[in-house]
Order: structure tokens, then sequence, then C-alpha cells
């Protein structure tokens, strides 16, 4: 196995992986622009245009791009974030051109059709209104949006009903032009791919784009506080976030590390507390992600509203005992060997590589060797995690309570009490 870089003379860089046992290619198109580069006015744009790319061409209807690439038998997707946006293909062998010439059309030539907007537009607007019947997906956008009031990184990825409704061809052919830069790309392919061969399609295909970088973002600024929703569901769900490291420094080793042990596998201290010992609820998980400049340690949970009060001191005790005590050494080994396990593995499958060697060279500007990841992870100690959760604990926490109906607030003010039990004081994690 092998990996190269090629930078195009536009800026583009081209990376592949060959992993020569394989009979497939995942390749793709990583842009480092996603909801955080958006103005308010544009809230929502980046993944209306990752739409409307499929919808035709000066040469493609929606059709013809579907069938070409199911005629070779590949599949073609793409999906939004905060801080990217992905357009990807999955081919067999000798199938990397036709995916890239796909891919260079819908980014390059998209036509947006007046007809093909509505259409689309009325999509999102139904993608919109379904995270409002989704308690999951409510509760993490206002956590989110505790977390980074009135700031991009903190909007919503889909972004509002009534932006979606207003933008037009023109908005969405502005904003490729300002954001859409070859510096700020990285075309990634992993599997059966000869690099010099994918170098030569990809300058074929996007030799043209414009050079240059993306822009600087708005820097992130956590603040944190409690959001509720009045919205009954079935069961009452918790958001408990805390702003954490982001992606760029050693620490986020240590809080997925931390995730892991305390929330993060059936052996975690609050899934056996919770789940196992007081059958409080169903499942119970913490999570740790990161971006650019900043990040967040997040525990979701879902039970009857009835339990809920119960649920949260499970939350503040187990993280005040480990900000006190730390875990034991058994515990972190554990989840250790949980986060190399998910490192390794993950590797073993083409498009987790090649969307890999995409965001790395996007966030660090090199590639990080796997052993390297592994090193840091090894490096975690146990002092580490009980540090990373005693400066967890003097920050003011993200709460979102959601589905006990106006009880909600009540439930969320509690938590808000219980995280300030343990806290030494409200700050951020570089306070």
């Amino acid at each position: 196995m092998s990996t190269e870089i090629t930078r195009l003379g536009n800026g583009l860089r081209v990376v592949t992986h060959s992993m020569g046992h394989l009979e497939t290619t995942s390749l793709g198109l990583w842009v480092g622009v996603g909801a955080r580069h958006e103005a308010e006015s544009e809230n929502g744009i980046s993944h209306f245009l990752e739409h409307m790319s499929f919808k035709g061409t000066a040469s493609r209807s929606a059709q013809a791009i579907a069938e070409e690439i199911e005629a070779v038998g590949g599949e073609l997707n793409a999906a939004t974030g905060l801080e990217s946006t992905a357009y990807y293909a999955r081919v067999l062998k000798g199938d990397e051109g036709v995916a890239l010439e796909l891919l260079a059309d819908i980014l390059l030539n998209s036509r947006f059709a007046p007809a093909e907007l509505e259409r689309e537009r009325d999509v999102i607007l139904q993608e919109i209104a379904a995270t409002r019947d989704s308690p999951d997906d409510l509760a993490y956008e206002l956590a989110h949006e505790a977390a980074y009031p009135e700031q991009a990184v903190g909007r919503t990825i889909l972004g509002t009903a009534d932006n979606v409704r207003a933008f037009t061809a023109r908005d969405l052919n502005r904003f490729l032009e300002t954001r859409y830069r070859a510096g700020g790309m990285v075309l990634a392919a992993a599997g059966a791919v000869n690099h010099d061969q994918f170098v030569r399609h990809a300058e074929a295909q996007f030799g043209g784009l414009t050079p240059g970088d993306i822009g600087s973002e708005e820097a992130a600024r956590y603040r944190g506080g409690m959001r509720w929703h009045p919205k009954r569901f079935e069961q009452s769900h918790l958001l408990l976030a805390f702003e954490g490291p982001s992606a760029r420094e050693d620490a986020f080793f240590t809080a997925q590390v931390f995730s892991g042990l305390f929330g993060g596998g059936m052996s975690s201290r609050l899934f056996q507390e919770a789940r196992e010992k007081r059958g409080l609820c169903y499942a119970i998980y913490s999570s740790a992600w990161g971006l650019t400049d900043t990040g967040m340690l997040a525990v979701h949970a879902a039970t009857g509203t009835e339990m809920m009060a119960e649920l949260i001191d499970v939350v503040g005790t187990e993280l005040a005992s480990v900000a006190e005590k730390g875990p034991t050494l058994a515990e972190l080994q554990r989840a250790k060997a949980q986060l190399k396990a998910g490192l390794m593995m993950a590797l073993e499958s083409s498009s987790t590589r090649a969307e890999q060697m995409a965001r790395q060279l996007l966030n660090f500007g090199r590639l990080i060797d796997a052993s390297e990841l592994i090193e840091k992870v090894d490096a975690v100690t146990v002092g580490d995690a009980r540090e990373f959760a005693s400066r967890l604990s003097a920050v003011r926490p993200s709460i979102a309570v959601v589905g006990a109906g106006k009880k909600s607030r009540e439930l969320g003010v509690l938590a808000e009490r219980t995280a300030a039990r343990s806290s030494a004081g409200a700050g951020t994690w570089r306070s």
C-alpha cells in the first residue's frame, strides 16, 4: 500500500492511497466550506448547493447523472458539515475517470434550473420540518445553539426555512464563485487506484477550477447556556455538553479517551450506572468531536419524564467522581483499546481512508500516519483524564431538554444546577 500527494497548478491537492487487494475505488472532492462559512442571510446555502448539484448540468439532466454512474455499477452522493462539504463516489476498478467526470460536471456546470430549484426547495423544507419531529435532532440543535449563540458555527446546517424559501440561482452561483476555490479543496481516492493516472484525470477535469483559498471564517466563541422545547414526545431527551479541545490540539485525544470511558460503550461509567444498575434508560452515550478551533464533549440520553431528574443526577455525580478521583487504570485501558481498534478498523475501509486523508490535509496541511494517532492515544494517562474531567466541570455547560412539554424547562434548570454543584465557575475550555 502506498500514499502519494500531488498539487495541481491551481492549488488543488490530489491524494491517493493504493489498497492492492481491493477491486473498487472510493473517491471524492472535499471542499473546506460548510455552514460556518455562511453569513446569517446565507445560512443553509452550502446544504442547498449540495442538493442542487445533482439536479442537472449544461449537458446532463438529473436522470442522466444517475443513469451514468449506475451504468458502471457506481454510486454518487454528497454531505454537508459545519466546516466542509464532500462530493464523493465509489466505483469499480478502472471507472475512476467516469466518476471524476461526473463530479467535475456537477460542481462546475450545474444549471440550477428554476423548476429543479423549486422542487428541491420543497424537499429541503420537508427535511427541516422532519428535524422538528426528531427529539434527538432537536436536542442537538438546541444545545449547539446554546454553546455558540449568534454565530455561524452555532447555526443549523440545514438553514432556516425563511432562507431556504429565498435562495435563488444567483445566490448559489455567487457562493460558488466566492468560496469554491481550488486551494481550499482536496481530491482524494483510496482503493484500486493508480496515482499517476488519477492525477491525469484530475488535471483534465479540475484543472480549470479557480485558484485561491476559500477565505476565513469567524472564530468560535463558546458561551454555554440552557435551551428547552415545549413539544411533547414519548420520552424526554437530555443533551448535556461542554466545550472541549479542538481537533488540532493534542488534548483532543484525551477527550476521545475520556468520552470512551465515561459513556462510550457497554462498560462505560454512564452505561453501567444508568442502564445496568438503575434501569433508567435504554441507551446513554457520550461523544467527543472537534472543529479547527473548538470542540465539544456531549452526553445524550432519553428516558421517561418521571425518571429524568435521577438520570441528570447520575450524569453529574459520575462527572464529579472522575474529576475528583480520576478513572481506574482498567477503565483507561479499555477506552484506549476501543479507540485504537476503531481507528484501525476504519482504515480498512477505502471510503473512510479517502475521507480521512482529505480531512487531514484540510485541517492540518499534512497526512497523519496511523502509528502517530496510536501513539497519541497511548500517551493519555489517568491523570490526563482526571484533569480533563476537572476542566469540563469548570466550563458552563450547554444543555437542551426536549420531550417533556413545559416541564422540559424545569428539568433544564435542574441540569444546570446539577452541573454547577461540581463546577469551579463558569468559563470556557481555554479560560
